[in-house]
């Protein structure tokens, strides 16, 4: 097996960092938790900052895309219709191990303190072209959820977003004594998160 190279030693470091001290950690810092002699190595290999969180993420983007374009595939061969439990499921399972299976440790966590840095926002992240069978799955949740005002769906949209997010790195941040716990613990972060884009709407009485 060969030792992972600098680029990698340093995404995975990034990764750790920011998901301990935020988006500001000092890149000298991640430098040597990677290993590295050079202090300006991140920016020899992403540039700046901006493009170390991007890296981060693409690092995981195509398995991702993988493998939900293959739980699009088998829903549409299955004849099944549209139902937002099964959509939101088909977005979020495959982050609860892809990103582990390739060395991660702390992408969860990364994701909760990065989501809002405007890297996330720069690089392609919002392009078809890019992540295609994610983008898919939001518009056909948008169009599968109960008949709400179009506005107030894409607030249950960007709430459940933020929500997701904190929900995985809470996750993550679990022990597991076995396998059924760690599915029941799953099926319920899916079920929470459906309820936020299908529960009635509040009605306010006056008193």
């Amino acid at each position: 097996m060969t030792s992972p190279d600098a680029r990698e030693l340093l995404l995975l470091a990034g990764e750790r960092a920011i998901a301990e001290h935020g988006p500001d950690v000092a890149l000298r810092d991640i430098a040597v938790a990677a290993g590295q002699r050079n202090n300006s190595a991140v920016h020899y290999h992403f540039g700046n900052r901006d493009g170390l969180i991007a890296a981060i993420i693409e690092r995981h983007q195509p398995a991702l895309e993988n493998r939900r374009t293959a739980l699009l595939a088998a829903h549409k061969g299955s004849g099944a219709p549209d139902s937002v439990d099964v959509l939101v499921g088909m977005l979020i399972r495959p982050l609860f191990d892809i990103p582990y299976a390739a060395g991660s440790t702390h992408y969860a966590r990364f994701l909760e303190q990065a989501r809002t840095h405007p890297a996330v926002g720069i690089r392609n992240l919002h392009d078809k072209t890019v992540w295609p069978a994610t983008l898919t799955l939001i518009d056909r949740i948008y169009r599968t959820m109960p008949p709400l005002p179009p506005a107030l769906r894409r607030y249950r949209l960007t709430a459940m977003s933020t929500a997701m997010f904190a929900l995985l790195a809470d996750y993550e941040r679990q022990r597991f004594d076995t396998a059924a716990e760690r599915i029941e613990v799953q099926d319920n972060i899916v079920a929470m998160l459906v309820g936020m884009l299908t529960q009635g709407v509040a009605v306010r009485t006056s008193g």
